[in-house]
């Protein structure tokens, strides 16, 4: 079953579900991250907590370890039809990073806010050249052939001379590359909480700070808006098409987080559930939103929460062994990786440690501006992959720890000297396909599992 096949699926069962009048269909869960709550988080926990993930194993079935998933060994990698080993450098088209969606590959760089690349070959099917000058932001949804991004407000300067800058969020034709429509945004936050796919509309960050607007995905009009209260600081997130909104006093020490879900057609708020204490949103799983928050002033012991779509929630105690690298939510594990090298993965369901094996990859050291990428799965090989800025490529069984393919791309210059300031190297997966970004090269390759 293809990408588009299996997304299709869930649209059509996702949509016969209603959730307290608020009818979801499935689109993609997205990242979130806001910035300048995660500068809070980080002093709290003593280390920087920086990543959210797109769920695959509720669609795939991927569980906590039932007889059938303890039976199935790792599968063998096949290639998409029409696909071919490949290798591209992409000056200006991709340092600033990438997104994969079916046979497409979107990126961003220096020159171009958006270029599109076929997955099966690397050839460059468009672009969209940087309004003056390209300052980041990776094209972050592609829905019903629109490409969501972001680029420069403006390509003038303040009366004083200084660059004015600013970012829209950008609508562009999948097929053409033509930009369809911008939105200003209320700041240069071109993060995963700027904007985010729901239901029938494009979640955005704008006016104002203290507001998200739903904008309809063709023109960029405004359906509606909600603003909260000064003093108080909101995460987003999107359940299945619906976007939920926690929000606490913008405080270091909060007393409690709110869980509000927003009807996606109205705008309409409900409280779902209040949590004590500072929350951090991490990310999703299935139906449910994964919260952090800490137990002691160290950081490394905290508590893990989720919380579903109704408002049930399910703790547990998970600790810190070591600085992290990297943290991904793929079906209910957490699989996180040390900057000592140590891989682990803990169970959302049982709170428990499933295993910890050596990454298989060498870490970058913490003197140097040089960072790992993050990990990608495979649930349908069971495979958790691996790399390092370096070149280097590991792929762990997702049920044991045990290594199962290693592998080694040229990183080129770009991988010696480190990625651009800000932008980390990237592990993308296209079917069983990966693809390792590094700067402005592009590898594309199948590890050779189980041939």
């Amino acid at each position: 079953m293809t990408t588009e096949q299996v997304e299709e699926k869930v649209r059509e069962t996702l949509h016969a579900v209603t959730l307290d009048e608020v009818r979801a269909p499935g689109d993609l869960v997205e990242k979130v991250l806001r910035r300048r709550s995660q500068r809070r988080f980080s002093q709290a926990a003593g280390a920087a907590v920086a990543v959210a993930a797109i769920t695959v194993g509720a669609v795939l079935g991927l569980g906590g370890g039932g007889a059938a998933e303890q039976d199935r060994s790792v599968r063998q990698a096949a290639s998409p039809e029409g696909w071919k080993p490949w290798q591209s450098g992409a000056p200006g088209a991709s340092e600033r990073g990438c997104l994969v969606d079916g046979s497409a590959l979107y990126c961003s760089g220096s020159k171009y806010d958006t270029a599109k690349f076929d997955a099966n070959t690397g050839k460059q099917l468009w672009a969209v050249k940087v309004n003056r000058e390209g300052d980041g932001g990776i094209p972050f949804a592609v829905r019903d052939g629109v490409v969501y991004a972001y680029r420069n407000h403006t390509a003038e300067n303040q009366p004083n001379g200084h660059y004015m800058g600013g970012t829209d969020l950008m609508a562009v034709d999948a097929d053409t590359g033509d930009v369809l429509w911008t939105v200003e945004l209320p700041q240069d936050d071109r993060t995963d909480q700027a904007a985010m796919l729901i239901d029938g509309a494009v979640l955005a960050n704008t006016p104002s700070l203290r507001t998200v607007s739903a904008l309809d995905p063709l023109t960029g009009k405004k359906k509606w808006a909600l603003t909260w209260d000064k003093g108080v600081v909101c995460q987003r997130a999107v359940l299945s098409g619906v976007p939920y909104l926690l929000c606490m006093r913008d405080a270091e020490e909060s007393d409690h987080t709110d869980v509000l879900r927003l009807d996606p057609a109205t705008g309409r708020a409900k409280n779902v559930t209040t949590i004590p204490g500072v929350q951090q949103l991490i990310g999703t799983s299935g139906d449910q939103m994964v919260l952090m928050g800490v137990k002691d002033a160290a950081g490394k012991d905290t508590q893990l929460t989720t919380i579903s779509s109704s408002g049930e929630q399910t703790s547990h105690s998970y600790r810190t062994e070591g600085e992290l690298a990297d943290r991904e939510i793929v079906g209910d594990r957490l699989i996180s990786v040390s900057r000592q090298g140590k891989a682990s993965a803990y169970s959302l369901t049982t709170g428990k440690t499933l295993w910890t094996s050596p990454a298989g990859v060498k870490m970058p050291a913490k003197d140097t501006m040089m960072r790992t990428a993050s990990s990608v799965v495979s649930a349908r090989q069971g495979v958790v992959y691996f790399s390092s800025p370096t070149g280097d490529l590991s792929g762990l069984d997702l049920r044991t720890g045990e290594q199962v393919w290693r592998g080694h791309v040229d990183p080129g210059k770009s991988g010696q000297r480190g990625p651009s300031i800000g932008h980390s190297p990237q592990l993308l997966r296209y079917e069983d396909v990966l693809v390792v970004r590094n700067g402005s090269k592009i590898v594309s390759l199948l590890p050779r599992i189980g041939h």
